[in-house]
């Protein structure tokens, strides 16, 4: 992910991590310092694909790997998202944990390697030629790697262009006040012009991430990834656009019962069956929604832009938020577990992997699967952002985050206020994120 340490809390969000194929198809001999035996090893393997292409290809990838290396199987278990973090931090504090896990990164990694619960990986010097320094920074702390990234998850609006096309809206709106008036035509179609899964808060949370990123400077984010202080009044005035945002009724009837991913209501499944125009999401949101289509296909008619200019904000309006969906490997696993993180980076595997998930490889040499007109977007504006950073409530870490995303639910409840955000955020700080 993007997070080293919170003195480096803003980082480039890689695109070239191409490990060489001779080195992947090993099955780890650059691997990590855990040991095992030569004979059959059982590793597992928790992600938060859900049942559909994603989770298809991770047991499909692990067959592959049982077939070239035979003593070695692969238990892939998919766990909800929302339980994800949960249930990894308590298998993690009773030494049950997976060998290899999805890593969130920010502040929870580093929390991790804190508590000595990941494994350095220690790439080989023909891996390290082949990895964009970028990608590998993203996952990196202290110059050790406890992470390897397999796509790029640059957060952005998706939209339904048929929706737009029907409401009169010729383009993607560039500004909030031209967002605010695309809402209003796309009610007067009868549309839900915005989705979001308030019930599951950090999809609600992250407007609030985005008006701060346009609202607070580069140099302002820095400096709170380190103090861990949100005194500046670009926190409080973020919580000002959100408001005033609000007062056009831009979400759904009903969005703080609203989950994200969960059905044909959740606000990707609105999104899905054209009763949503518009959703706030990572690029992962391709691969739910066509899990919820009536047909269980890809949106034809999805497009992609990337979160509008903030009149007089202090933030580059070409900077981004998102991720790397990346994998760690935890302390005490088989060298035979970063083998196999290896083989997913391999051309073929991350073109099934892209294919699966309708997403951006991180391997370059896949990244010719990108035809989409969303992810086309999605990736030049990516390419042209002035800076990327982690979704806020992974770079502050999982206590700050929380109760900031618990304050940013209040304040859309009607029930907290801008003050009130930076009050919570900043009382969760000085008790330690």
């Amino acid at each position: 992910m993007m997070k080293k340490t919170r003195t480096a809390a803003i980082a480039a969000l890689g695109l070239g991590l191409a490990l060489a194929a001779s080195a992947c198809a090993g099955g780890g001999n650059s691997g990590g310092s855990g040991s095992s035996s030569n004979g059959p090893v059982t590793l597992s393997f928790w992600t938060n694909a859900t049942p559909g292409p994603g989770l298809t290809f991770f047991h499909n990838a692990a067959k592959t790997y049982h077939t070239l290396h035979p003593n070695v199987t692969i238990n892939i278990q998919s766990i909800q998202n929302e339980s994800f973090d949960g249930k990894l931090q308590t298998a993690l504090n009773s030494n049950s944990a997976p060998d290899m896990f999805l890593q969130r990164g920010g502040g929870k990694m580093q929390a991790m390697v804190n508590a000595g619960q990941l494994q350095p990986l220690n790439l080989t010097a023909t891996d390290q030629s082949n990895v964009s320094p970028a990608a590998i920074s993203t996952d990196s702390i202290d110059g050790k790697v406890y992470a390897i990234p397999m796509d790029t998850l640059p957060e952005g609006i998706f939209y339904s262009k048929d929706l737009f096309s029907r409401a009169g809206i010729a383009a993607p709106p560039t500004t909030i006040p031209e967002l605010e008036a695309d809402v209003a035509k796309l009610k007067a179609i009868k549309v839900a012009p915005i989705a979001v899964g308030a019930k599951d808060a950090w999809p609600a949370a992250h407007w609030y991430y985005y008006f701060a990123l346009r609202e607070c400077s580069q140099a302002t984010m820095n400096a709170t990834a380190k103090s861990l202080n949100f005194s500046d009044p670009c926190w409080t005035k973020a919580g000002d656009d959100l408001s005033s945002f609000l007062k056009v009724n831009p979400f759904e009837q009903g969005f703080l019962t609203t989950s994200a991913q969960q059905g044909a209501g959740s606000s990707a499944g609105l999104v899905a069956n054209h009763k949503a125009a518009m959703e706030l999401m990572g690029n992962w949101d391709p691969g739910v929604i066509s899990t919820l289509t009536p047909n269980q296909k890809p949106l034809p008619d999805l497009g992609w832009f990337p979160f509008p200019a903030v009149p007089g904000g202090q933030g580059d309006p070409s900077a981004m938020m998102g991720g790397s969906g990346g994998y760690s490997v935890s302390a005490h696993a088989p060298k035979e577990a970063f083998g196999f993180l290896e083989f997913l980076l391999t051309k073929d595997q991350q073109q099934a992997y892209g294919k699966a998930f309708i997403s951006i490889p991180v391997n370059k040499a896949a990244q010719g699967i990108v035809t989409s007109s969303y992810e086309i977007s999605s990736l030049q504006a990516f390419n042209k952002a002035a800076y990327t950073m982690q979704f806020l409530d992974t770079v502050y870490g999982q206590n700050v985050g929380n109760a900031m995303n618990t304050a940013v639910v209040n304040l859309l409840a009607g029930k907290g206020t801008s003050a009130g955000i930076v009050s919570a955020t900043n009382a969760a700080a000085a008790k330690g994120a």
